[in-house]
């Protein structure tokens, strides 16, 4: 969910780029003879580090955590290679049906690392949980990843609030509006009292990917409803369900005419760049704003997003951005080490400060540490950023909707298949009726449960 440098399998060591995987899962199609790999191969002992989290910072960071493990490691080299957060589940498809999977990738949703193990493609990560320091983490910091009992299939390599509203309070106050939106009414008054002379009221996806049907499943939860119930049925034929859709159709004249071809960089752009006067994101925006477009970098707030009424609860999307391991990963004790190692924390704090807000710590010993604390920009937003905080640590994903559900091991495939950006598309854009996109809906639900 970040700016992408490519949406190519790309490796930083000789600039050796790859084509994009087209294959979809079972891709059993894909051939393995790519001149990067075999010269990795061709080394003494060569890492994969697979991750689409690739802005400049944070490959900095990234070039900081192999240079040390290589340090420690002599005769051990680390490839860095970029994925991307809308192909990653054919990427890593192809990877697993060719045998060229990497040692480690980072950064992907719980969802996606549930998924994986429930396929038996994942190595169990508690070596690694015990050589970090389980009691260096938040409490119950790895509970998403306990999806078969007393094994972890992955830990987390940071939080994230991913729907956050972010508001411009130099707007609001022009506007007259003296209080942050609480409800969706408030929202949308808002956004239509700040739309005007080129500002648009918020920058809302409505095109067919995962940003689409991840926005959605917040908007969901935001009416009350879900999309599953505890005991995984499809939960979608509801009041709450028609509600968000109805709703989210009522904020498409709110948001600019792009938005129909938005993914999360986008989004993130169109707040940043100052076109829209709210926004929905994590605290990458503070960063981005801060270096591209300082001049409102003292006019920006992060709040949960609204709801439909202040008797619903927030709702926070948090993806648990990852660390999992390949089942069938060479090397497996090199491999194991260098995921610990991502955890040390001269290198995990720059690794977080390479966007200070967005990926947040899931160690408690790494929070309290002045290195982390003395950031510029975490000091300037402590509020936002505690609110962030407080909103991730409380945050849910289809993986895992409420505490109350059990572990959704289907969410990637769902998500992956855009079912949910699918009914968006037929109600919001070409006027479907609401009572037969919720219908096929539900249909596509159950039957993606059941394959």
């Amino acid at each position: 969910m970040t700016n992408k440098t490519s949406h190519l399998i790309t490796t930083t060591r000789g600039g050796v780029s790859r084509r994009t995987v087209l294959a979809g899962i079972g891709a059993a199609g894909f051939t393995a003879a790519m001149p990067g790999i075999r010269r990795a191969q061709a080394q003494e002992t060569t890492l994969r580090w697979w991750s689409p989290q690739t802005a400049p910072a944070q490959a900095e960071a990234y070039a900081y955590q192999i240079a040390t493990f290589e340090a420690a490691n002599p005769g051990v080299k680390v490839l860095f290679e970029s994925t991307s957060d809308e192909g990653y589940p054919a990427q890593m498809a192809a990877a697993f049906a060719s045998g060229q999977a990497p040692n480690v990738v980072t950064h992907l949703p719980s969802f996606a690392v549930s998924n994986y193990w429930q396929n038996g493609l994942l190595e169990p990560f508690d070596d690694v949980i015990a050589m970090i320091g389980p009691e260096k983490y938040y409490e119950g910091a790895n509970k998403v990843y306990e999806i078969t009992p007393g094994q972890h299939a992955g830990t987390g390599i940071g939080n994230s609030a991913a729907n956050m509203m972010w508001v411009r309070t130099d707007l609001m106050e022009k506007a007259g509006i003296d209080a942050v939106p609480r409800t969706w009414d408030q929202l949308r008054d808002a956004a239509q009292k700040m739309q005007g002379g080129g500002i648009y009221g918020a920058p809302l996806p409505y095109a067919r990917n995962s940003m689409t049907s991840l926005v959605f499943i917040c908007f969901v939860h935001g009416a009350g409803g879900m999309i599953f119930s505890p005991d995984l049925e499809v939960a979608v034929d509801s009041a709450e369900f028609r509600n968000a859709l109805e709703f989210y159709k009522s904020m498409r004249e709110l948001c600019p005419p792009g938005a129909t071809a938005y993914s999360w960089g986008e989004s993130l752009t169109a707040f940043v760049s100052g076109a829209t006067a709210t926004g929905l994101y994590t605290g990458r925006v503070l960063a981005n704003v801060n270096a591209q477009n300082p001049g409102i970098a003292d006019f920006v707030a992060a709040h949960e997003y609204p709801t439909v009424s202040e008797d619903v609860p927030h709702w926070t999307f948090n993806d648990f951005p990852s660390v999992m391991i390949p089942k069938d990963a060479p090397n497996m004790e090199l491999t194991k080490k260098l995921a610990a190692h991502l955890f040390e924390p001269d290198g995990y704090i720059r690794q977080l400060h390479a966007a200070p807000g967005h990926v947040l710590p899931v160690l408690k010993t790494i929070s309290s540490m002045p290195a982390y604390q003395e950031n510029e920009i975490i000091q300037k937003y402590s509020d936002d950023v505690d609110r962030m905080a407080a909103a991730a640590a409380a945050g849910h994903n289809l993986g895992w909707e409420s505490t109350a559900h059990k572990p959704n091991t289907k969410a990637g495939q769902i998500v992956a298949s855009h079912v949910l950006a699918d009914a968006v598309q037929r109600y919001v854009m070409n006027g479907d009726a609401m009572d037969a996109v919720v219908s096929d809906t539900a249909m596509r639900l159950e039957e993606l449960m059941k394959g």
